[in-house]
């Protein structure tokens, strides 16, 4: 796993409040930007995001990684 780029992902997703926006400001895929996240989760473990169909929020460990 490249762990800038997991960060880096993160940062963006947490910038900008979705998986979307942020594939959209590094030029990468959905499927990519979650998987990174997903590696650096797995990684840290615990998780950063609380996710549902409809919302995206940071959890309280996720905040204090930001």
């Amino acid at each position: 796993m490249d762990k800038f780029r997991a960060i880096t992902a993160f940062v963006r997703v947490a910038e900008s409040g979705g998986f979307t926006a942020a594939g959209n400001k590094l030029g990468m895929s959905v499927s990519a930007i979650t998987k990174s996240v997903a590696r650096l989760e797995d990684e840290l473990g615990t998780q950063l995001f609380n996710r549902t169909t409809r919302r995206l929020a940071t959890t309280d460990f996720g905040k204090e990684f930001y």
